[in-house]
């Protein structure tokens, strides 16, 4: 995987988490979701991303 791959892949990422912490949001905001519920899901996504972020920086090739 070069830089570039690894760049398109976490702007992917980014925009994914952004539209998924927006439907969050969204169902807090309407009533489906409650802080704790949101609270944990949005911890998930983070951890996801981080794991996903160091999977990705071990595979580029220098």
């Amino acid at each position: 995987m070069t830089n570039k791959q690894r760049l398109m892949y976490s702007i992917l990422i980014a925009l994914s988490v952004l539209v998924i912490m927006l439907g969050l949001s969204h169902l807090q905001a309407s009533g489906v979701l409650d802080e704790k519920t949101f609270q944990y899901i949005a911890i998930f996504v983070a951890v996801v991303v981080v794991v996903l972020n160091g999977i990705l920086r071990r595979k580029v090739k220098r």
